[in-house]
């Protein structure tokens, strides 16, 4: 998601205080990176709106970058001054704490049963759904179009083997990055879960306990490392020095042959005259014939704190807020999903298009990051500033991902 670039002042209605019964405040992330794409003329309009449906209520929203939001909302809490609500990337910390309403206690039974069943999944502590899913997205493969027909590339890509050979033709034709690898501290977990996924691994087992250093991931990078680093397949930055930012801005200036992104690179792409595609992440050669791996999806939370004691005000704000207009009004802004099946089956306020069509398939199979671990925070973190490590020269990846396990262990972070 994009963090705010330009300060913003709060939105929504200002009237009322933080101790009015009738007033609701939520804290939500800013979305847009300018002004002109800010998220507060949405919030606007559902505090005009909602305020219309229900005389004598008000709704008050702060708007807080994406880099400082979880730091402050934890911040109010502990103070004493949570806000009700609060839209953010991780919920279960506060779930832990016993701060959070359950979906069961603000929606009704028909509600709470439309998210979407992956995303309702990773919301869920136990069998009780606290993290409200509100827009999510899916990753998918970009190509570009003009440098794969440049370097002859007509197949689609499958499989690994197949996209190796594709990002040596591509390199053969001078393409800077053939396959953009982002391993750098900024979202190296996504890459890498990516490429686990697609070989039958992951960050945890089937009884939900961490694997970070499973046979499986560990011929993961062992496979990238010889086929595609050693090879010069990706290009001139190190993996661990490559962030998500800086290769999505080279395949937006026409250097990446191929790379794994979201919605609304591919948007970007498109606006910029740069003829891309997206297929299904391809899979490692020991997957067995139409078998389809998972792959990885990402939700925001929308949460509701106990503190101030507004359960039936906030649930009747949450009904508004999630009808299929509103949040696929919210979605569509930003070339995001809605998180639930009937926005996302309809097209209300264009939040579903032909181009994420694509993104909505994978989304409904995909596998979430365990944030409904409280401690996965410290856990990703660790994996985001040493897996990048795996791939350097002389290195074995088994050592780092077994290094990254055991500190998990030791900080006690094991699930």
């Amino acid at each position: 998601m994009l963090g705010l670039l330009v300060p913003l002042a709060g939105c929504g209605s200002s009237a009322g205080g933080d101790g009015d019964d009738t007033t609701l405040r939520l804290v939500a992330a800013e979305y847009g990176d300018t002004p002109a794409t800010s998220s507060k003329a949405f919030w606007d309009k559902m505090a005009e709106n909602f305020a219309a449906q229900n005389p004598g209520m008000k709704l008050q929203v702060q708007l807080l970058p994406w880099a400082d939001i979880d730091r402050e909302v934890s911040r109010m809490v502990k103070a004493g001054k949570a806000p009700d609500m609060a839209l953010m990337g991780a919920y279960s910390d506060f779930a832990a704490q016993g701060k959070l309403y359950s979906a069961e206690e603000l929606l009704s039974i028909s509600a709470e049963a439309n998210f979407l069943p992956p995303l309702a999944e990773a919301g869920s502590v136990g069998n009780t759904l606290y993290g409200l899913p509100f827009v999510a997205s899916s990753r998918l493969l970009f190509y570009n179009e003009s440098l794969f027909a440049k370097a002859g590339v007509t197949t689609p890509i499958k499989t690994w083997s197949e996209l190796k050979a594709a990002a040596k033709a591509l390199k053969e034709k001078g393409v800077k990055y053939p396959y953009a690898l982002p391993l750098g501290p900024e979202e190296a977990h996504a890459e890498a879960l990516i490429w686990e996924l697609s070989n039958g691994g992951g960050y945890a087992d089937s009884s939900g306990n961490y694997s970070l250093a499973s046979d499986q991931n560990i011929h993961t990078f062992r496979w990238i490392k010889t086929n595609l680093v050693e090879p010069g397949l990706v290009g001139p930055v190190p993996p661990a020095q490559l962030n998500r930012a800086d290769a999505f801005a080279a395949f937006l200036r026409g250097e990446v042959g191929m790379l794994n992104g979201y919605p609304s690179l591919l948007h970007e792409a498109k606006a910029k005259g740069i003829s891309v595609r997206a297929m299904e992440i391809p899979v490692s050669d020991t997957i067995g014939a139409g078998e389809r791996p998972p792959t990885v999806g990402v939700a925001d939370w929308m949460m509701a704190f106990k503190q101030n004691g507004k359960r039936v005000q906030i649930g009747k704000f949450l009904d508004f807020l999630y009808q299929d207009k509103n949040l696929s009004d919210f979605a569509g802004r930003y070339h995001l999903l809605p998180s639930t099946v009937s926005a996302a089956r309809t097209r209300a306020g264009g939040g579903i298009d032909d181009t994420d069509t694509a993104f909505l398939t994978a989304l409904r199979g995909a596998q979430l990051y365990p944030v409904n671990d409280p401690n996965w925070v410290t856990v990703s973190d660790t994996i985001k500033r040493n897996i990048g490590r795996s791939l350097e020269p002389g290195v074995d990846p088994k050592s780092v991902l077994e290094s990254i396990a055991e500190k998990s262990r030791e900080a006690g972070k094991g699930r």
